[in-house]
């Protein structure tokens, strides 16, 4: 088999068993994906597009052989509507505007399926590499503040949370220290006592 991405037929081999063994265990291509490049030292981002060029070639007789014995197949990519590319950028604006990150926010979006986050996330990225001038429209038609004083409100406003939720965490974090130096007093006594009772 002609090498893709620089595997061999064994490495392609090992792979695949990965995959199958890590479906086997429930768990999600994206986690077996990082569990294999750290097992092999490979980038993961290099080992998902290996897998997904290797299921391209699915025809070929040497990957044949290679996925013989497995259901692994690559799903058909379903392009976005510009429709949905528009409501799911002013979902994501939304949430940022409000101080979410965009990982976050794509995560609320998906509703926590993985797969279905790295293509929103996926889209948003290239529509902000690519087509800038779409979010601003989308920002503006939304009514969402872009210039850098809006988005200096928006951190502004993230810091002041988290240094009110840092401040509260200390004054329990006090109170409980406090806490658990008077139920230590009192069990040091409480010791005290029942030793002088014997």
């Amino acid at each position: 088999m002609n090498k893709i991405n620089g595997y061999t037929a064994e490495e392609a081999s090992s792979l695949v068993k990965f995959v199958c063994a890590g479906k086997m265990k429930g768990k999600t291509l994206t986690r077996i994906f990082e569990e294999y490049a750290a097992d092999t030292g490979r980038a993961k981002g290099s080992v998902r597009n290996y897998y997904y060029a290797l299921l391209k070639r699915a025809g070929d007789k040497d990957v044949k052989k290679v996925l013989k014995g497995t259901d692994l197949k690559a799903g058909r990519i379903q392009p976005f509507t510009d429709e949905e590319t528009d409501r799911i950028l002013r979902a994501i604006l939304e949430q940022k505007s409000r101080g979410v990150s965009v990982r976050r926010a794509v995560l609320n979006l998906a509703g926590g399926d993985d797969k279905l986050m790295l293509r929103y996330q996926n889209k948003y990225r290239n529509v902000l590499t690519k087509q800038p001038e779409r979010i601003r429209e989308i920002m503006r038609e939304c009514e969402l503040d872009s210039s850098p004083d809006g988005q200096k409100r928006v951190e502004d406003r993230i810091n002041e949370l988290y240094d009110n939720m840092t401040a509260a965490i200390r004054e329990e974090n006090a109170r409980l220290t406090a806490l658990v130096k008077k139920l230590g007093d009192e069990n040091r006594l409480l010791r005290l006592q029942i030793k002088n009772l014997q």
